[in-house]
């Protein structure tokens, strides 16, 4: 089973830099207090890593 983490936006994008809202769109976030779960690879932990004040990792799951 593949590892996967849980992503919840907490940040508003706006007033933020289009390559924000960008990454956001990537992580399939655009409004607040969604979540997702998602494949836990590097590409995603480095989206995460832009923008860690719009979005915190809820739960690590596998």
């Amino acid at each position: 089973m593949a590892k996967t983490i849980v992503v919840k936006q907490v940040g508003s994008p706006i007033r933020r830099p289009e390559v924000q809202r960008q990454t956001l769109i990537g992580l399939g976030l655009n409004k607040m207090h969604k979540t997702r779960e998602l494949e836990d690879t590097p590409s995603i932990r480095g989206m995460i890593a832009k923008i860690p004040h719009l979005v915190e990792i809820v739960e690590e799951r596998g």
